[in-house]
């Protein structure tokens, strides 16, 4: 049997479908290359378990909603699930099975011992209020209750949740424990067990990955970044930071560029203030779906899924993307940006980061025990670095992309972890 990539019926073909086609397309790419047999290929497509929940709401003004949630253990051969939980609207079990098969290779790429999941509610949270937000959460909390634990599944934070969303996760657990377990989330606030550096972690990571894959000073680097918003907005100011110059960034309220560079600190409180970049006086406003055509040295995509597609990559004229986001660019646009001698640090290494310092975090919660600031940045970089050198070293070796070399090295790892557990009657 081998894995192939579903039918596209265009009726049928849904941003999550896309989203599931397109990982199941990278896995057999590298099943293809490590010759894995049709019985393993079959294992690691399919999730170990998937769960579906109702979710009901009572609003403020006494309606009731019900709303779907998921919770997706991808494989847990190298240990405990973890991944984390969105709130967004079009959040469906084809999309979160697609998110924890990619976190299933980014952990084991990276080197850290845990096996992929992802969770998700199929609802819009800038409709609730704060109080439906928490029932919201304690709702759908109960009803993954039997998949969660500090040593079964760790969720952590994602699109449309925060450290607020994770404190009432932990909470719910603990009441139903019955005793204080930080360790059940990650991304938690300090007070509560949280790791210092986990709130940049991902953005530090892209700025690590990025900088590595220049190979050059960063100084006058150009940088566009598609999504100023939990990742992209830090990304931007590590990345100014470091001397690049960030000329344009995007989010769902619109676009802006400055060919001189963005003040991206001025832009940061702006965002802070008005809600979105749409508006801000210290730039030019753009279409946003110009923004991934700029001329620029780095592209930036850290929104969400299918942002480079078959139909835009031909325009796209920057030399190097590096991944933020999870699944941002379609396998067929993969081959059109190489191509056109594009280099693409992928997801699963490029946005690593933050599933490393959750890790850390969830490491210090099991052992009551704290790190610095300093301690966890370099324990980052390190892993960052190491696995970009890896993954650098075997796509030049086999002459393969950083995409095809990455998922070679993540799949590797999952598949040895099955052959030497073996199969239980």
């Amino acid at each position: 049997m081998t894995v192939m990539v579903p039918s596209r019926t265009p009726a049928l073909i849904t941003p999550g479908r896309q989203a599931l086609d397109s990982a199941l397309h990278q896995l057999h790419q590298a099943a293809e290359h490590l010759g894995l047999d049709d019985g393993l290929r079959a294992m690691l497509a399919t999730p170990r378990r998937s769960l579906t929940v109702s979710v009901p709401v009572r609003r403020e003004d006494g309606r009731l909603d019900v709303v779907q949630g998921f919770r997706v253990q991808h494989n847990i051969s190298r240990g405990p699930a973890k991944g984390g939980i969105r709130f967004h609207p079009s959040t469906d079990l084809d999309e979160v099975t697609a998110l924890a098969m990619w976190m299933t290779w980014k952990c084991a790429l990276v080197g850290i011992p845990y096996g992929g999941a992802k969770g998700g509610v199929a609802v819009d949270p800038a409709t609730l209020t704060t109080r439906e937000l928490e029932r919201l959460t304690r709702r759908y909390v109960n009803e993954i209750l039997p998949l969660i634990g500090p040593e079964k599944d760790i969720p952590a934070p994602d699109v449309g949740t925060d450290e607020q969303t994770m404190a009432w996760i932990m909470d719910t657990y603990s009441v139903n424990a019955g005793y204080s377990v930080p360790g059940v989330v990650t991304g938690k606030p300090m007070t509560l067990g949280g790791s210092l550096g986990r709130a940049g972690a991902t953005s530090r990571g892209v700025q690590i990955a990025a900088l590595a894959a220049l190979g050059r000073s960063p100084e006058g680097v150009t940088v566009a970044v598609q999504g100023f918003g939990k990742v992209g907005a830090l990304a931007a100011q590590y990345l100014a930071d470091a001397g690049c110059t960030v000329v344009a960034v995007s989010d769902a309220t619109g676009a802006v560029h400055a060919s001189g560079g963005l003040d991206v600190v001025a832009l940061r409180a702006w965002v802070a203030e008005s809600g979105g970049v749409h508006g801000y006086r210290g730039a030019d406003a753009m279409e946003r779906d110009e923004l991934v055509e700029l001329d620029v040295d780095l592209l930036v995509p850290a929104a969400l899924e299918n942002v480079i597609t078959e139909e835009n990559a031909p325009r796209v004229r920057a030399r190097l993307i590096v991944e933020g986001a999870n699944g941002p660019t379609t396998p067929e646009a993969d081959e059109i940006l190489a191509g056109n001698g594009a280099t693409v640090v992928p997801d699963i290494l490029a946005n690593a980061g933050g599933v490393i310092v959750s890790y850390l975090e969830w490491v210090q919660n099991m052992q009551a025990y704290s790190w610095s600031a300093k301690e966890v940045e370099l324990k980052l970089r390190d892993l960052m670095e190491s696995a970009y050198d890896e993954v650098r070293t075997l796509a030049t070796d086999r002459g393969l992309t950083l995409r095809q070399a990455a998922h070679a090295i993540g799949v590797g790892r999952v598949a040895d972890a099955h052959r030497m557990r073996g199969l239980y009657p």
